[in-house]
């Protein structure tokens, strides 16, 4: 006898209130897929934002008035008692009212026929129908209050942007459209009031560049905040692939002395009143302050001098200090300790650029690693792009779904094709050969060897020629920093970039110099100071290895993410010259 097959168990989604403010993530009960019905009949407390709003207001029912009868007019005498005159009058009152209604007379018109304890009518009741979002979903929950049920004062009107905080009955959506649940509410627990006159999203959708004006009420635009999502969790997915493969998480100084690239303009940070306290009442400011000046490069000697220098001796640190512009010179020496390590966090240029890939203030992800040499640094990097954009399509499709509707449709066809394919890998040379052999295509800027490669050279390669991802390496080492570590040949250094269509370079790497004589020659031809670097150098001297590593761009693969093509859209608060009001 066959033995009779157990129905499998319906497994009923958790709706588990969340630990620190006793209420319901909407994500828990909008995207929980077949099990939906099983949410039916449940109380839950809700919050979030109403993203739109409609009030349907009940017609009162009246019943239809007929003329009295005569008995009604006249009814008997219920005995021969005498009545006086004003006794008359008062028992005919009804039926001098309904003569009243009949004709269409208001009563108010005759107030000496109004009785004293008729009450006043109240106004119909209305049926408030709300979208709210909580940031947890693209999706909103439908939240519908009966103010029959739930009083809603008159002053409580729950327009765009209002918040609110409800207790309520889930179930089966009675519209049509696409939801299939919404809440019922049973008691109102809060509600934050907005001036629908001056709240910016209370008009039609907003473009981009206008919420950009508004960077602390755009979060709660549907795009901005599917574009958070994807950040926070491709932040998660950058520190994962790291431990995951043995890296330690190392914080690197965001203040420092020392110019780790060499190629941009820093930002300096000072407490000296020279240079903006001013004088008078600002004198008296006690509080250190911290000005961020452009700093023109150090080795650029022509261009020093013209500024007012603060007094160095009597400044905070005592030392001319900048914010960093790379953090890796900082990881070698704890690569050089403990192995692999890798930094996340804000890196700052003040270079006065209409890029729209740039802004003063971007997030990376730097990677140091001993006992490596370019070749490592080169597939670290691939494998860990590709990691990134895999996790972004397995741990987001509601996000990704949307941004496919409403952004770029390609891309998740493109994320996943360069997840699949391997990745070209060319010499700086033989990319200077592939440009200058174009025919169909004129460069703005004349193309020579030793000479960086500009955007348009770098998207005609990745774009047109190979059509995929492209690892250039071997650069002159005139075009990349003191510290890259110089090849056989002499002229060119062991560094990388990679460039991936559609957005250019992500990815920039290098094997570090380990050779102290190498090292010193290269600071002594670009004149850098000995002493600035001693500390630097200190580690050649001690236990020297060959190391390499590399830096990301998180806020590019943001934007590679997401399709959109202007960083300050993917920034939190983006900051760009003349610009950092909040």
């Amino acid at each position: 006898m066959m033995e009779s097959q157990q129905e499998p168990k319906v497994t009923i989604p958790p709706l588990i209130p969340l630990e620190y403010s006793n209420r319901v993530m909407l994500k828990t009960i909008l995207e929980c897929g077949d099990d939906e019905i099983e949410l039916f009949g449940k109380t839950v407390v809700v919050g979030g934002w109403v993203k739109s709003s409609k009030e349907v207001k009940r017609e009162p029912v009246v019943a239809a008035l007929k003329p009295p009868t005569a008995a009604e007019a006249f009814p008997p005498s219920p005995g021969p008692k005498e009545l006086s005159c004003v006794e008359v009058v008062q028992s005919r009152i009804p039926f001098f009212k309904k003569i009243i209604r009949v004709f269409g007379v208001s009563s108010d018109s005759y107030p000496g026929v109004r009785e004293k304890f008729e009450p006043v009518p109240k106004p119909p009741p209305s049926k408030f129908f709300l979208q709210i979002n909580d940031g947890s979903s693209i999706s909103s929950l439908m939240v519908v209050i009966d103010s029959a049920i739930v009083p809603v004062s008159a002053s409580h009107v729950l327009p765009t942007g209002t918040c609110i905080l409800a207790q309520g009955v889930l179930e089966k959506s009675s519209s049509h459209g696409k939801q299939t649940i919404e809440l019922k509410v049973e008691k109102i627990l809060h509600i934050g009031t907005v001036e629908p006159d001056t709240y910016p999203l209370s008009r039609k959708r907003l473009p981009l560049d206008s919420l950009r004006d508004y960077p602390h009420i755009r979060p709660r635009t549907t795009t901005v905040a599917s574009i958070t999502r994807i950040r926070d969790t491709l932040d998660f997915a950058a520190h994962t692939f790291f431990h995951n493969h043995g890296f330690l998480h190392v914080q690197v100084p965001i203040i420092t002395t020392i110019d780790s690239e060499g190629f941009s303009e820093k930002f300096q940070v000072t407490t000296s009143k020279k240079w903006g306290l001013g004088s008078g009442a600002d004198a008296d400011v006690r509080h250190e302050t911290v000005k961020a000046e452009q700093h023109i490069e150090a080795r650029d000697k022509s261009k020093l001098g013209t500024g007012v220098k603060p007094e160095v001796k009597e400044d905070f640190f005592g030392h001319q200090s900048y914010l960093s512009v790379s953090g890796r010179l900082h990881l070698e020496s704890y690569a050089c300790a403990l192995g692999n390590v890798y930094s996340f966090g804000p890196r700052f240029r003040a270079e006065k650029t209409g890029s729209i890939k740039q802004v003063a203030e971007m997030w990376v992800v730097e990677v140091e690693m001993a006992f490596s040499q370019l070749e490592d640094s080169m597939k670290c990097a691939e494998d860990c792009f590709k990691f990134l954009c895999k996790w972004i399509l397995d741990h987001c499709p509601q996000d990704m779904k949307f941004v496919t509707k409403r952004i770029d449709k390609t891309i998740v066809h493109r994320l996943e094709y360069m997840i699949s394919i391997s990745y070209e890998r060319i010499s700086y040379r033989e990319a200077v050969d592939i440009l200058r052999k174009v025919t169909d295509k004129t460069f703005e800027t004349k193309l020579r060897w030793g000479v960086p490669l500009t955007a348009e050279h770098l998207s005609y390669l990745a774009d047109d020629h190979y059509k995929r991802p492209v690892i250039i390496y071997d650069y002159p080492k005139a075009v990349k920093p003191f510290y890259v570590r110089l090849n056989d040949d002499g002229k060119t250094v062991a560094a990388f970039d990679m460039v991936v269509p559609k957005m250019g370079t992500v990815i920039t790497g290098s094997q570090s110099e380990e050779r102290l004589d190498m090292l010193s020659a290269r600071m002594k031809e670009i004149d850098l100071s000995r002493d600035q670097y001693e500390w630097y150098q200190d580690l050649r001297k001690h236990g020297t290895v060959k190391h390499s590593g590399f830096s990301l761009g998180f806020d590019l693969m943001v934007l590679l993410m997401t399709g959109l093509t202007d960083v300050r859209d993917v920034v939190p608060f983006p900051r760009t010259h003349g610009k950092a009001n909040n």
